[in-house]
């Protein structure tokens, strides 16, 4: 998506409501539009981050990401995948409850926050291919991930774990 044109627009309706005040107003708007440029661009990429995480907000488990490359803003959507109740079952087996724990984050019990992770490169690749792997944003995916991590510490958890993994399991003393 390109800035540019809406730049643009800005400046020039700034030259156009400057021109009704005289030669000197003008002469002055277009000294200040220069500078200004960046900051209308940084504002605009605000603008666009913020609808971003509001549409995702409401396209959970779903994501829109808003990219930058080349200083110019891209949209990436993740479409969440559409599942039957037999598949449902099957992936959740597979996640270790993955599924289940984002279903009912993705519920919205509560509102969304906003926090900065940093992670050493050399994990963030790993995150970066677990999500494409499974077909997810990586917010999404780290969601899931922070769920399952969080859930696994409530009473119970571990013991319906043990059992969906392992089948028949006896543990104890013997002699």
């Amino acid at each position: 998506m390109e800035l540019e044109p809406y730049v643009d627009n800005l400046r020039d309706q700034l030259a156009v409501a400057a021109s009704a005040g005289g030669e000197e107003a003008l002469s002055l708007a277009q000294r200040l539009t220069a500078p200004l440029e960046s900051a209308v661009r940084l504002t605009l990429l605000d603008a666009l981050s913020a609808a971003a995480a509001e549409i995702t907000s409401e396209l959970a488990p779903g994501a829109v990401e808003l990219r930058l490359r080349g200083g110019e803003p891209e949209f990436v959507v993740t479409v969440p995948p559409a599942e039957t109740a037999g598949e449902q079952t099957d992936s959740r087996e597979l996640t270790g409850g993955w599924a289940t724990t984002s279903a009912a984050a993705a519920a919205g019990e509560g509102g969304i926050a906003r926090i900065n992770l940093r992670l050493p490169d050399q994990l963030k690749s790993r995150v970066e291919q677990s999500a494409d792997r499974e077909g997810l944003s990586i917010n999404a995916w780290l969601v899931r991930a922070v769920a399952a991590a969080v859930d696994r510490g409530q009473p119970g958890a571990q013991r319906e774990q043990r059992t969906a993994r392992s089948g028949q399991r006896y543990t104890g003393w013997g002699r």
